[in-house]
Parts: structure tokens; C-alpha cells; sequence
């Protein structure tokens, strides 16, 4: 049987135009989410490269997470991005922008063309995200730790209006170090915020060394669970298969809040950035740039 990345499928939900709060109308539309991945990492890529800088390392790892969370389980519509009864996904990673905007353009709530704006002055599109710039940005980014603290803050408030949503937030390993992901967490239990999923791309490496070595802060989902939450760990965060499933898995859990470990490679799909703490926040060369786009066109894989 062939796996739901391969039949080309995916569902994305919307409400009906005109209804605040009805029902999601569940859509079928044709796409190949290993080439719609391959495409956001090559405009990763040339985002970073033609801004001379940004962080590319850790926007790779998270790029095959958040392709299937547009694609498949996040409840969202371009044409509506203040829709109140949306899902809310928060970039706790600030750092990342590159691709929470690449995937922003290809699910349409911004033109393609405007990427190459990425860093540049007047840009909509800077280093870190600013709440509603570009439409689909759910908060402001800057220090590391916040966004936990944000998609908890959306849940209590959308328990307090009556919304019955999700908030996804997506934080690295390395921002386990800060306190304030920890303060989050054990509020999140103590309200039991259904709804709050916490994303946790684990690629081993934080800025310009590796996580074990600057602080670990393994066993990370025994220290969840034992903060009340309700955890699956180890899930491959590359295989598109593995990331519906346990999304859909986090979606259904009811009344507390969960967590999804990804086992991520930083720097994923180029050869030379693979597991390399020197691209955290360094933008190839123009050989660099020329053969991480041979390695990420279409077919390249082998898929």
C-alpha cells in the first residue's frame, strides 16, 4: 500500500467563507509532499545565500515537520489568516525564519517572489518573524524560550472564547536550556491545556557546538512527563510518514498537553551542512550554493 506522502494527497482544513466558527470543510488537494519539501529547502537555501546571511542549519531540520503540518494536520486558510478559529503555529525558534517563510509562500499567504526580500531593509521578511508580517506569522520572535509561553497563552484564551483549537509550537533542543520553556511547561500541565502541542526539533546541535556538549538537557521526555505532559519521543522527523502519524497522534489527545520529540539531522538534504554546527548561521559560498541545488533538485534522491 502505498504510504500517504506517496499517493500525493494531503488535507488541509478550512472553515467556510462566511462562518466565524463553523464547522472545517476538509479538502483534497494534489501534491507530492517529498518534492513540496525538496522545494522549501531550495528556497532555504537561496534565501540564506542571497541575503548573506541567516540560519540555515536548523531550517532544514524543522523542513519536513512543518511541511506536513501545513499540509496535513494544521487547520488554516491563506485567504483568512485572522480566522478565529484557526490553528495557531508559533516559531519558538525564532532564528528559523527562512523556513516558516518559504513555507508560508508555498501554502499562499505570501508571493513566492517577494523570499528574496529575506533580511533585506523595509522587508516584510527579517531575521525574526514579527507577529502578522507576513500574514500567517503568530508572534514575534527574538530571544529563545518564549514560544512555549505564547502557545499556552493562545490556549487559555481560546478555552475562555469558547474556540476549540490547537496551538503548535515549534522549539529546538538546544532552547531546552532556558528556564522559561520549563515555567511553561509546568503551567501548561497544571491548567491541563488541551490543545498545546509542543514540537521539539532535536537535531543535536545549538549554535555552534553540539547539545550534549554545551548542556545537555536529556532525558527530555521523562522531564516532560514528569512535568504532567503527555509524550512520544523518537519519532524520525524526516520520514513524512512518521510526522503525519504522530501529528495527528498529538492532535487527538484530549484535555492535557503534549509533546513530539523529532530526531532531526541539522542542515538535512545538503551533504556538506549535514550535522555541521559551522552552517547554525553561515550561508554557503556560490560553490556551496551551486551543489546544495544540485543535491536538492527534483529527483536528486532518487524519489
Amino acid at each position: 500500500m502505498d504510504s500517504p506522502a506517496r499517493r500525493n494527497v494531503y488535507s488541509r482544513c478550512r472553515a467556510p467563507h462566511g462562518s466565524a466558527t463553523g464547522a472545517p470543510l476538509v479538502t483534497q488537494t494534489p501534491v507530492d509532499l517529498h518534492a513540496l519539501a525538496r522545494r522549501i529547502r531550495r528556497h532555504v537555501v537561496r534565501m540564506v545565500f542571497e541575503a548573506k546571511s541567516g540560519h540555515i542549519g536548523g531550517s532544514l531540520s524543522a523542513t519536513d515537520i512543518l511541511t506536513v503540518l501545513y499540509a496535513s494536520v494544521l487547520r488554516h486558510d491563506p485567504q483568512r489568516p485572522d480566522w478565529p478559529a484557526r490553528d495557531r503555529f508559533v516559531m519558538s525558534k525564532g532564528h528559523c525564519t527562512p523556513v516558516q517563510y518559504a513555507v508560508l509562500a508555498e501554502f499562499g499567504y505570501l508571493p513566492v517572489e517577494e523570499l528574496a526580500t529575506f533580511r533585506r531593509a523595509g522587508s516584510r521578511l527579517q531575521g525574526h518573524s514579527v507577529l502578522g508580517r507576513p500574514p500567517g506569522a503568530e508572534n514575534s520572535a527574538g530571544s529563545l524560550g518564549m514560544g512555549l509561553s505564547f502557545g499556552l497563552g493562545i490556549q487559555l484564551a481560546a478555552r475562555v472564547q469558547g474556540l476549540d483549537i490547537h496551538s503548535y509550537v515549534l522549539m529546538g533542543d538546544g532552547e531546552q536550556d532556558e528556564g522559561q520553556v520549563w515555567e511553561a511547561a509546568m503551567a501548561a500541565a497544571h491548567h491541563r491545556a488541551g490543545g498545546l502541542v509542543a514540537l521539539i526539533d532535536r537535531n543535536g546541535i545549538q549554535n555552534d557546538d553540539f547539545t550534549a556538549k554545551t548542556m545537555s538537557t536529556e532525558p527530555l521526555d521523562e522531564k516532560y512527563r514528569a512535568f504532567g505532559w503527555t509524550v512520544r519521543a523518537g519519532v524520525d522527523g524526516h520520514d513524512l510518514d512518521a510526522i503525519v502519524e504522530a501529528l495527528r497522534w498529538a492532535r487527538d489527545v484530549r484535555g492535557q498537553p503534549t509533546c513530539v520529540i523529532f530526531d532531526t539531522i541539522k542542515g538535512k538534504g545538503v551533504s556538506f551542512m549535514q550535522s555541521n554546527p559551522a552552517f547554525h548561521g553561515a550561508p554557503p559560498t556560490p560553490e556551496q550554493f551551486e551543489q546544495a541545488m544540485r543535491e536538492l533538485a527534483d529527483g536528486a534522491d532518487g524519489s
